[in-house]
């Protein structure tokens, strides 16, 4: 199984449409099934949703959640806040 956390989307935007944003990528993500049978969807906290995905020959589970980026090492005039 693949556990690694992979970003979906990336956007610049305010809270209200980031959580807009995440319910859309809840209700469109497919992963790697060709055709998707059946789509439910779990809300955990206003932040993030259990996804799990059904395939006609397997299922797949994951957890979506929205973070923002609060340090970036690439960008040389950033500063870790704290």
């Amino acid at each position: 199984m693949d556990r690694n956390a992979r970003t979906l989307r990336q956007f610049d935007g305010s809270t209200e449409e980031a959580v807009a944003a995440l319910l859309e990528a809840a209700n469109t993500y497919e992963h790697k099934l060709w055709k998707v049978t059946r789509r439910e969807i779990f809300k955990c906290s206003s932040r993030s949703y259990f996804l799990r995905i059904h395939g006609r020959m397997a299922t797949y589970g994951f957890v979506l959640q929205l973070a923002e980026l609060v340090h970036d090492t690439s960008e040389p005039t950033s500063t870790f806040p704290g």
